[in-house]
């Protein structure tokens, strides 16, 4: 197995990880998350994917990019007609964590912390999420910082994103 082979298993183990640690936070907000098969209300057109994960998707789906018709404009590319997702084992990143209340801090000029919240409108019925304990949500940043390693080394530095519109017939 050659280094690109390599990124590509982490990338898996990073998608099983990243899996795991939501269904935790899907068992807990179970009553408030309205994401099920068939909503697709988050799956909006021309999100964009580091090229480690495309290059995923396009070896796990060769014959389905080589004949797929793209869903219509507006919503994502890998929508069948029933709004099912047609790569859903091999959704990236971005997809695995859509709808759960997440949380993210940012630092002020004056070097003060500030966290911020938010959630799917669809999943905001329920104790409002300033009111949830930090770890009832996904926190951004450590997750993001690890699938940027993974394209930092894919791309040799580049950190490349290509949309997912593209992919089929690519």
């Amino acid at each position: 197995m050659d280094e690109r082979d390599n990124i590509l298993a982490e990338l898996d183990a990073f998608h099983v990880e990243v899996g795991g640690e939501a269904a935790k936070l899907e068992t807990i907000h179970a009553e408030r998350l309205e994401c099920k098969a068939g909503c697709a209300d988050c799956c909006v057109d021309d999100l964009s994917v580091f090229d480690v994960e495309a290059e995923l998707i396009r070896r796990r789906h060769k014959v389905l990019l080589s004949v797929m018709t793209p869903h219509k404009e507006g919503a994502c590319a890998f929508l069948d007609d029933e709004n099912h997702c047609l790569i859903y084992e091999s959704r990236p990143y971005v997809c695995r964590t859509q709808g759960l209340p997440l949380s993210w801090t940012e630092t002020r000029d004056d070097g003060s912390v500030r966290e911020f919240r938010d959630i799917c409108p669809l999943n905001d019925e329920g104790d409002p999420i300033e009111n949830l304990p930090r770890e009832s949500c996904w926190t951004i940043g450590t997750y993001e910082g690890k699938l940027a390693e993974l394209q930092r080394r894919w791309g040799g530095g580049d950190m490349l994103r290509v949309k997912l519109r593209d992919l089929p017939g690519d």
